[in-house]
């Protein structure tokens, strides 16, 4: 039994000793994976690394975990005893072994809290940067993308480095904690704003990869809330940007109930920030006066206009209340370009439903508003099938009506085409529900999808109800 345990002890420190060295060997490993093997086939290191790929033979699994668990555990409570006598932090086995044992143990079992723990003791003492717990993270969520402990874990070292960032710029606590932090200097400053920008981006692409890996990853779409709402809150660019890439996604992803509730978050926040905007001024100066650029190329922010229906002229960069229509406009003809092309998805029905009281949430609560304005008849929309872009158009109509007659309903365009807008009169929560019975009257009588047509009759069971309040 003890000759056992010795080559077990041998074996997981070579696993572990293996695993250090690919990192080191190749740091841009991209996924991780566990190799089907019951048994050793070969008087050789399970650890196979084929380039940016990184996997291990099954077989080995079953002595790791046990043996890893116990020397974490070890550390702990050995740990927690000298603390309470000499109220210090001390290591029990050198600090880099115990770096590789968290990073084999967490690869293997990214729910193991105890081990996320103590790396968080380390990288606060110096030992770990956040950099490469975030790397971590990322290479874990690969092959357990809903990891709860995981995206916990993450978001506390995001904190530490909007925290960092901020105390080298001066910024207030809640600064750091509210929004992406800009500034108007140049030199370290403008660097530390771009390592923000990039982070940001670097987290939209992680939560992209798990969301795919996973159906309905509730744990990457809030992961990715929560990123908009401490590192751009109040940053109507970063908002544009992810609304009209997310056109693709859920084109693609079309029963992903978590990826339309994001959209609809993203919605309701651009529906927010614009009321906010003083004289709904434009985008620009808007974020001049509050100080909230963006840090990427000014070609960069030329293309999110335009990719989210902005037209970059600037005239026609406004964002009135004609923007708030037409947001809504674009939403609406996406959810029925989607639900005429891919028929018998609830996920589409529940989003549909979302926009639409959204808009007469917003219509309720905002009375004082015109029902007509000129402040967005310079803002020329259209959404083509490349993507799910927008460019400018000349033709217009809203929701499927034309602009100047609420009582002539015509029938819905045909999928297949682009779809027209342009800004013309804010439409009252009666005219928009005229819409969409009109909607549900025109698919029913065409409708074959048994699917389609359940999902349609409650659609319209609902229009009923809430036309009522």
């Amino acid at each position: 039994m003890a000759e056992f345990e010795k080559e077990v002890a041998v074996l997981v420190q070579r696993v572990v000793r293996d695993i250090s060295n690919a990192f080191k060997k190749n740091p841009n490993i991209d996924e991780i994976g566990i190799i089907p093997c019951p048994e050793p086939r070969y008087n050789r290191s399970p650890i196979v690394l084929i380039e940016t790929k990184l996997g291990l033979e099954s077989w080995c699994v079953k002595f790791l975990l046990p043996s890893l668990h116990r020397k974490l555990l070890l550390y702990r409570q050995r740990k927690n005893y000298l603390d309470r006598e000499a109220k210090t932090i001390r290591f029990c086995f050198p600090s880099p072994a115990l770096v590789d044992v968290t990073v084999t143990l967490l690869l293997l079992n990214p729910d193991f809290t105890t081990a996320w723990n103590i790396r968080k003791e380390l990288l606060q003492c110096g030992v770990l940067n956040p950099e490469k717990d975030l790397y971590l993270g990322k290479l874990a969520l690969t092959r357990f993308p809903k990891s709860p402990e995981t995206w916990i874990h993450r978001r506390w070292v995001i904190l530490q480095v909007l925290q960092q960032c901020c105390a080298q710029k001066g910024c207030r606590k809640e600064q750091c904690e509210g929004y992406l932090c800009h500034t108007e200097a140049m030199g370290s400053s403008q660097n530390l704003c771009t390592h923000q920008a990039k982070l940001l981006h670097q987290e939209m692409s992680v939560c992209s990869e798990a969301a795919g890996r996973y159906p309905s990853n509730y744990n990457a779409w809030s992961h990715r809330i929560w990123v908009l709402q401490h590192m751009a809150k109040d940053n109507v660019e970063v908002f544009l940007e992810e609304f009209s890439s997310m056109r693709r996604w859920v084109s693609m992803h079309v029963s992903d109930h978590s990826g339309f509730h994001y959209r609809q978050f993203l919605l309701q926040a651009l529906l927010t920030e614009l009321c906010k905007a003083p004289h709904m001024s434009t985008t620009a100066a808007t974020l001049h006066q509050q100080g909230t650029t963006t840090t990427s190329p000014s070609a960069r922010l030329t293309a999110t206009r335009a990719a989210s229906g902005l037209d970059p002229s600037s005239k026609e960069r406004q964002l009135g209340i004609g923007t708030i229509v037409q947001l809504y406009d674009l939403e609406m003809e996406f959810c029925s370009e989607l639900i005429h092309s891919y028929p018998g998805h609830e996920a589409l029905w529940c989003h549909r439903r979302q926009v639409v009281f959204l808009w007469h949430q917003w219509r309720r609560d905002h009375p004082h508003f015109p029902c007509n304005t000129n402040e967005g008849n310079g803002l020329h929309l259209s959404i083509s099938k490349d993507n799910g872009q927008a460019f400018s158009s000349v033709e217009g109509s809203i929701n499927g009506l034309p602009c100047g007659d609420a009582m002539e309903v015509d029938v819905p365009p045909d999928p297949r085409n682009a779809k027209q807008l342009k800004g013309g009169p804010l439409m009252s929560g009666s005219l928009a529900l005229t819409a969409e019975h009109s909607f549900v009257s025109n698919l029913l009588d065409d409708c074959g999808h048994s699917e389609q047509r359940r999902f349609a009759l409650a659609y319209r069971k609902w229009l009923g109800t809430i036309s009522r309040q």
